[in-house]
């Protein structure tokens, strides 16, 4: 297993102005003669002068410790790492300098740089390293302050080193959340170089010198690493390649997607490694919604065959990728909750038509932006008090295409009332001009619907003559007919296709009395002597007079057969047509709500 001699925040340093434990090398040592000085050793480059203010021990593992000193000659704190034995074995000592050379050939940023190499006045070698300011890894993850952003762009950072290391034929082989510290000021830093391997390849020789000379090695024929976190391959033989880190690198990021180790902790740690195919932190942890890029990606570095895992470089490649993704989607959000307020500032001004698109676009940005669902909810579905210019065009032109379709209908109404004429004078005609005044009449209210159909944005004083027109006809046709064959049914039939133009949708009353009168003026008008009666009571039998028509034989049956059939279906075809409008609105309005509901994330509906 390795040292582990991970240093952690330091304690407080001793003051500055205490002595040191041995002097500068050259200057008087205490009780010495005036001018006796010892003799300078620059020509030993291991043995440096002693000028650390030693503080206390940070971090302690099974062959080494860190001690956290104070550099007199620069004024810096320092990490020094020396051995712990009083004696060291020669191996122990290699391994010691090995681990120290290695480290400090790494020139990398998330490396801890190495200051000096030396041995103190017992002969044992230490080396000074950048005193780390920041929380490992393990302690982060057992945070619950850290964003999963901020741990996978630090695991980003270590996959660089690794990476790094790797080009520089050195291979870690005991990375885990203790050996990665995250520093105050986004710095990250991989330790323990301890039992790093240094790989024999050709491309390594080029780059790291003489790191793969150096004196001693690790020890040769253990497992080394961490259970848990080592390869399967590392378990078996220790002479493990790139591979094996990039397993580690796996192990670590399923920590952070997962929340909970890949393996457990213990001596069961191997089993599990060595065991059944893994399952994806996904599948382990549902509840936390990890991308499945990411999923993928850790899947794919745990794979048991090393040849398919991806490099250390390709990792940190996807990593970047995503966080990038995500940096994107932040903005978005940040962008929607600006467009959110802009948009309610626009209902507060009345611009509505600005608050639909600054809610629309808040909610492209991001469908789950707080109150830009309820506020496009509220934009469709809650009429306005006074609509906007925009609106009341819009709401103009649905009328236009209303009025329209009933005028087409009106039109095929008229012609079909001055086609009686032939019948009516088949049957026997007694006064001519009202006859002729009723086909007239139903002409010109056919070219009126025609121009109705033309220009259908009238203003209320024509479409209040044009009532009047078909009050004038219903009088008419009560004064040829008689007002009690199929006046009534006509009277029903006009009130119901006028009374949908919106000039009488918000005056009904004014058509409503226009038919009316041209219905009952003309029977007042009789009874009162003022016009021949068209009808009468007699034996309890209501008689009623066609005061223009002959009415005798077969030909007044089938002549008053056709004008009631005629009237019941032309009201049943306009009927239909209304109906049929108004399915097709209902349905229009029943779909367009549903796609709302497919579009806007569920929330309540809230009036802005």
């Amino acid at each position: 297993m390795t040292s582990g001699d991970s240093p952690s925040d330091p304690p407080t340093l001793p003051p500055r102005d205490r002595e040191p434990d041995t002097l500068v090398k050259g200057t008087d040592r205490p009780g010495s003669s005036q001018g006796e000085r010892d003799e300078p050793e620059s020509h030993d480059p291991t043995r440096v002068s002693s000028v650390y203010a030693m503080g206390e021990v940070i971090g302690r593992g099974g062959m080494g410790e860190v001690v956290l000193a104070h550099d007199r000659r620069i004024g810096r704190d320092v990490a020094i790492k020396r051995l712990r034995a009083t004696t060291p074995s020669e191996d122990e000592i290699a391994r010691f300098l090995r681990e120290a050379r290695i480290q400090a050939r790494l020139d990398h940023p998330s490396v801890v740089p190495v200051y000096e190499l030396g041995k103190d006045e017992l002969g044992r070698p230490f080396f000074t390293m950048k005193r780390l300011a920041g929380v490992t890894l393990t302690d982060m993850l057992a945070s619950p302050a850290p964003t999963r952003q901020r741990l996978l762009r630090a695991f980003a950072d270590v996959c660089r080193a690794i990476d790094f290391a790797h080009t520089r034929g050195v291979v870690h082989r005991d990375l885990k959340p203790a050996n990665v510290v995250l520093g105050e000021f986004g710095d990250v830093y991989v330790l323990d170089w301890g039992v790093a391997r240094v790989l024999d390849a050709a491309v390594a020789e080029v780059v790291t010198a003489d790191t793969d000379t150096l004196e001693g090695a690790a020890p040769s024929g253990q497992v080394l690493g961490t259970p848990g976190y080592m390869a399967p391959e590392q378990l078996q033989t220790a002479d493990v390649d790139r591979p094996a880190d990039v397993y580690a690198l796996g192990a670590i990021l399923f920590e952070l997607l997962a929340g909970e180790p890949v393996h457990p902790r213990g001596p069961t740690a191997i089993a599990s490694t060595l065991g059944e195919p893994l399952t994806s932190p996904a599948k382990r942890r549902p509840d936390r919604t990890i991308a499945p890029e990411l999923d993928a990606l850790c899947l794919a570095m745990l794979a048991k065959n090393p040849t398919v895992r991806p490099t250390a470089r390709r990792v940190a490649d996807r990593i970047e990728d995503f966080l990038d993704g995500d940096r994107d989607v932040a903005r978005r959000r940040t962008i929607a909750i600006d467009l959110v307020w802009t948009a309610r500032v626009a209902i507060d001004e009345g611009r509505r038509a600005d608050a639909m698109r600054a809610a629309g676009r808040a909610l492209a940005l991001d469908p789950e932006a707080p109150g830009a669902a309820e506020l496009v909810t509220a934009l469709m579905l809650e009429p306005p008090a006074e609509p906007p210019p925009e609106l009341k065009a819009a709401l103009r032109e649905a009328d236009a295409a209303q009025v329209r379709r009933r005028a087409r209908t009106a039109i095929l109404a008229y012609l079909a009332i001055a086609s009686f004429l032939p019948i009516a004078a088949w049957n026997g005609i007694r006064k001519w001009p009202l006859v002729l005044g009723v086909f007239g009449f139903a002409l010109a209210m056919a070219l009126a619907a025609v121009q109705l159909r033309r220009k259908p944005n009238r203003a209320f004083l024509d479409m209040l003559l044009y009532a009047l027109g078909n009050a004038t006809l219903l009088v008419l046709l009560g004064r040829m007919a008689g007002p009690f064959t199929f006046v009534p049914a006509l009277a029903c039939f006009m009130v119901m296709s006028v009374m949908s133009y919106p000039a009488f949708v918000a005056r009904p009353w004014a058509l409503i009395a226009m038919i009316t009168l041209g219905f009952i003026v003309p029977i007042v008008l009789e009874n009162v002597g003022m016009l021949s009666m068209t009808w009468e009571v007699r034996d309890s039998s209501l008689i009623s007079h066609a005061g223009a028509l002959e009415l005798e034989g077969s030909s007044s049956v089938t002549m008053v057969l056709v004008a009631s059939l005629a009237t019941i279906v032309i009201a049943g075809v306009h009927a239909a047509t209304i109906a049929k409008s108004s399915r097709e609105a209902q349905h229009q309005l029943v779909t367009q709500a549903w796609h709302l509901r497919q579009l806007l994330p569920a929330s309540s509906t809230t009036t802005p």
